[in-house]
């Protein structure tokens, strides 16, 4: 049921949604110099576009927990695992339609959901917290990373390569 409803929520988005990406409120408190953070709209349509999974962030302003959290994003392998992923970040507060549509075990913040590009929450990606499962670790990167290396696996993605740069003596103009 909670998937028909997340899948559903996720076409309703998608076939509203507009092309143009938007930088969702407060992405840069959550290191959005690095991260590519979208909101739900156009990351939902990017992801359906693409058929890359989603990985999905509540928060609420007041939430001390939740800016604990922000922290793990600066981590530079959360930021080099990101680019496999949509990356949306929703403030829970003011986005009550999207918090309403992707509630699987509650409306908690922070709240970290695995979705993929058919808009079905994964129940295999979800955290080591019994009462709050899609909560992860805030105080450090290693949770958030086992998940996102477990979501190549679950969606069947393979991760994006490194950038490199060009060998030396080699221009690339």
């Amino acid at each position: 049921m909670i998937r028909t409803l997340a899948a559903a929520a996720m076409a309703l988005f998608a076939l509203t949604a507009s092309a143009a990406a938007r930088t969702p409120d407060h992405a840069d408190e959550w290191n959005g110099a690095e991260i590519n953070w979208r909101d739900a709209r156009s990351g939902i349509y990017e992801s359906s576009r693409t058929g890359r999974p989603v990985l999905m962030v509540f928060h609420a302003t007041w939430c001390s927990v939740c800016k604990r959290f922000r922290q793990v994003f600066k981590d530079p392998a959360v930021v080099a695992a990101s680019r496999d992923f949509v990356m949306i970040l929703v403030d829970a507060d003011k986005e009550k339609e999207v918090n309403g549509a992707f509630q699987p075990d509650g409306s908690y913040v922070p709240r970290t959901l695995f979705i993929d590009s058919n808009g079905n929450v994964s129940d295999k990606l979800i955290g080591s917290d019994p009462q709050y499962p899609h909560s992860v670790d805030v105080d450090g990167p290693g949770e958030l990373l086992a998940l996102m290396k477990k979501a190549h696996r679950v969606f069947d993605v393979a991760p994006a390569e490194p950038a490199t740069a060009p060998p030396e003596g080699d221009s690339p103009i």
